[in-house]
C-alpha cells in the first residue's frame, strides 16, 4: 500500500533528483531512491530509529516495497550481506550526515533548497485545483534537543533547550516544515516561508483566495503588511490582549456579565468589533474582533486581528461567515485541527526524535518524518474516504491496515503474502487495497 502511494505521488523519485550521489557505480547496492523508500516507509511504519534497519533489512516485504528485484537478498557482493536485501544502519545514517561530514563514506549530499521545494510541490499537487479558497495554517513546536547539538538554546516557554521548527499546513496536509533554533521568536522567517508556499500554491490553485491563519506568535507587523501587499491574501491572527484592548471590550464584558446573572449559565459570550492600531509598531488600524467571556473562574477575553471583511467576499455563497462571532468561533478556533495534525507527527512518526548533532541532518529527518506524514496522508485519503477510517490517526491507519501478519513467501515470480482469516477488518482491506492497485504512478 505504501508503495502505491509512493508510486501514485512519486514521492522518493521527486526526492531523490534532490540529492548527488557520488558513489562509484560499480559497487552500488542500494540505489539512492531505494534509500529513501526505505527510511521514509520505515518512520511511517513506526520505525523512528536507524538500528532499527538492522533488522529491518531482512524483511523481504519491505525490500517489496523499496522496489528491490532482489527481496531475499540472495545476489548480494559481499557474502556475509546475502539474506540482507536492504541498507543497514550505517549506511542510512551516512545519507543523513553526507552534508555534514567530507570522507570516502559520505558521498550523498543532499540541496536543503530544492528538499523543501519538493515538500512543498508534492503537498501542494494534493490539494485541489480548483478550490476557491485555501487555509494556510502556521504554528510552531519545541522539540527537545537530546544533548549538545548544534544549535541548541534554552526556550522559558518550553521551559528546556530545544529547537522551533515552523509548520505550514493546509487541511491535512504539511506543505513546510523548517527547523529553527528557539533563540528567535516564532515568527523568524514567516515571511519568507509564505513567499514560497503562496507562489507554489497560485500555481496549482490559480483562482483561490488565500488567508493565513495563526496564533498572537506571528502577530506581527512585517507578516500583515506582506499579507495585505499580496492580491486575494488575507490573514487572521490571534492578538495579545493588553489595557487599551480591554478597555475598547469593555461594554461587551459588561453585557456579558449581565446576561450571566440573569440566565445564571457557566460560560456567556459577547463580541466587539472595532479597529486598533498600535502607538509604534502597526503602520495603520487594523480590524479587531474581541470575545468577551464571563465565566464562573473570571474573565477570560480573547483578540483576533484580520483583514477579512465583515460584510464577506462578493460571490460566497455564505456572506456572514466573517461576522465576529463566527469569525471567531467557527474560522478562528478550527485552527486548532492543525494542531492534530502535528500531534500526529510527534506522537505517531516521531518527529521530534532530532538526535543527530548537525542542525542539517536534524533538518533532513523533519523533512523525511514530513514527508512519510505525507504518504500516511494520501493513504487514508486515496484508500480510505467513505469508510469508518476517513479521520483515522496515522497510528490507527499503521494499526488497521499496515502492520498485519502474514505468512511470506517468495517465489522465482512473485512475493506471495498469505493473510489470517482471523483479521477483523477484511473488507476494508479489501477496498483499500483495490483504490490503491488502481492509481497510476505520476508521471513528471
Amino acid at each position: 500500500m505504501l508503495r502505491q502511494v509512493d508510486a501514485g505521488l512519486g514521492v522518493t523519485r521527486s526526492l531523490a533528483e534532490c540529492f548527488s550521489d557520488r558513489r562509484d557505480p560499480r559497487f552500488v547496492e542500494h540505489t539512492l531512491p531505494q534509500l529513501l523508500a526505505q527510511r521514509i516507509h520505515g518512520l511511517a511504519l513506526g520505525y523512528e530509529d536507524l538500528n532499527d534497519h538492522d533488522q529491518l533489512r531482512r524483511d523481504p516485504v519491505l525490500a517489496t516495497a523499496c522496489d528491490k528485484p532482489d527481496p531475499l537478498g540472495l545476489d548480494r557482493m559481499d557474502p556475509a550481506d546475502r539474506g540482507r536485501p536492504l541498507a543497514g544502519a550505517a549506511t542510512l545514517n551516512r545519507l543523513e550526515l553526507s552534508n555534514n561530514k567530507a570522507t570516502r563514506c559520505h558521498k550523498l549530499p543532499h540541496d536543503p533548497a530544492k528538499v523543501a521545494a519538493c515538500l512543498l510541490t508534492l503537498g501542494v499537487r494534493c490539494l485541489p485545483k480548483h478550490a476557491k479558497e485555501v487555509v494556510l495554517d502556521l504554528d510552531s513546536m519545541g522539540h527537545l534537543v537530546h544533548g549538545m547539538q548544534e544549535g541548541r538554546h534554552y526556550n522559558d516557554y518550553y521551559g528546556d533547550y530545544c529547537y522551533l521548527p515552523l509548520y505550514l499546513v493546509v487541511g491535512d496536509v504539511v506543505l513546510w516544515a523548517q527547523l529553527r533554533t528557539s533563540d528567535k521568536g516564532g515568527a523568524d522567517g514567516v515571511v519568507s516561508a509564505l513567499t514560497q508556499v503562496v507562489a507554489t500554491l497560485r500555481q496549482r490553485c490559480r483562482k483561490a483566495r488565500i488567508v493565513v491563519r495563526g496564533d498572537c506568535g506571528f502577530c506581527t507587523e512585517e507578516i500583515m503588511a506582506w499579507c495585505e501587499a499580496q492580491p486575494g491574501v488575507c490573514y487572521c491572527l490571534g492578538l495579545s490582549k493588553n489595557s487599551v484592548l480591554i478597555c475598547k471590550l469593555t461594554p461587551a464584558l459588561v453585557r456579558a456579565r449581565m446576561r450571566r446573572c440573569l440566565c445564571g449559565a457557566p460560560s456567556v459570550r459577547e463580541f466587539a468589533a472595532f479597529d486598533y492600531q498600535t502607538q509604534k509598531s502597526w503602520s495603520q488600524a487594523r480590524r479587531v474582533v474581541g470575545k468577551a467571556e464571563v465565566m464562573t473562574a473570571g474573565d477570560n477575553p480573547r483578540f483576533i486581528v484580520t483583514n477579512l471583511p465583515a460584510e464577506g467576499f462578493a460571490g460566497d455563497a455564505d456572506r456572514a461567515r466573517f461576522t465576529p462571532a463566527r469569525l471567531y468561533e467557527e474560522f478562528y478556533c478550527a485552527r486548532g485541527e492543525m494542531e492534530n495534525v502535528l500531534k500526529q507527527q510527534v506522537l505517531d512518526l516521531e518527529a521530534d526524535k532530532l538526535s543527530t548533532h548537525f542542525l542539517a541532518s536534524n533538518q533532513l529527518r523533519l523533512w523525511l518524518a514530513s514527508v512519510a506524514y505525507l504518504l500516511m496522508e494520501r493513504l487514508r485519503a486515496w484508500g480510505c474516504h467513505g469508510t469508518a477510517l476517513a479521520r483515522a490517526t496515522v497510528g490507527t491507519l499503521r494499526l488497521k491496515l499496515l502492520k498485519v501478519a502474514a505468512r511470506v513467501t517468495v517465489s522465482v515470480r512473485r512475493v506471495y503474502l498469505q493473510l489470517s482469516s482471523a483479521y477483523p477488518w477484511p473488507e476494508l482491506f479489501r477496498l483499500c487495497h483495490a483504490r490503491l492497485m488502481q492509481r497510476t504512478p505520476a508521471d513528471g
